[in-house]
C-alpha cells in the first residue's frame, strides 16, 4: 500500500481563490486541472510546517493568517493520501512564477462550480464555503472518477 502526506490551500482575497492551474509538469495525473497550493510533507515536517513551506515556494508568498478546515483521504486501489486542507486569508510577498503552473485569481463560486477539477475538490471547496466547521472527508476514485464520498464517516451522495 502506498501511502501519501500532503497540504493543499486556498488563499482567499476580496471574494477570489488563488488557484493553480497544472500545465508544467510531465506525466501530470493533475494536467490542466484547477486546485490550491500545496504538496508533499518533507521528512519531520508538522502539516503547519508543510503547508507554510509549499506555499512560499509555489507563490512567494509568505502566510500569516491560515487554518486548517480538515483532513481529506484520497484513495485509489492500493494509493491513499492523507491531505490536510486549509485556507488562508492573510499573507505577505508577491506572487512569483510557479514551476508547477499557471497562478490566477478566480472568484470563489466559479472557482468551486465551474473550473476544471477533481470531483471530489468540488466538494471540500462547497463545504469550506459553508464555513463547514473542521471535517474529515473520504474520497474514493476508480480510474479518475469518484466513486465513493464520505463526509464525517457518513456516506454522502454524489
Amino acid at each position: 500500500m502506498d501511502t501519501e502526506l500532503t497540504t493543499l490551500c486556498y488563499i482567499e482575497k476580496d471574494g477570489k481563490y488563488l488557484m493553480l492551474r497544472r500545465t508544467k509538469k510531465k506525466n501530470d495525473p493533475s494536467k490542466d486541472l484547477y486546485m490550491g497550493v500545496g504538496g508533499h510533507f518533507e521528512q519531520g515536517e508538522s502539516p503547519d510546517e508543510c503547508v507554510l513551506r509549499e506555499v512560499r515556494e509555489e507563490t512567494g508568498l509568505t502566510l500569516t493568517k491560515f487554518r486548517l478546515r480538515g483532513v481529506v483521504t484520497f484513495s485509489d486501489g492500493d494509493w491513499y493520501e492523507y491531505m490536510f486542507l486549509y485556507s488562508a486569508d492573510g499573507f505577505t510577498g508577491e506572487l512569483i512564477e510557479c514551476n508547477e503552473g499557471e497562478l490566477e485569481w478566480i472568484d470563489k463560486h466559479r472557482a468551486t462550480y465551474e473550473l476544471p477539477s477533481w470531483e471530489g475538490d468540488k466538494i471540500f471547496l462547497r463545504l469550506m464555503q459553508e464555513e463547514r466547521p473542521f471535517f474529515s472527508l473520504k474520497l474514493r476514485y476508480e480510474n479518475k472518477r469518484l466513486k465513493e464520498a464520505a463526509l464525517d464517516g457518513r456516506p454522502m451522495k454524489i
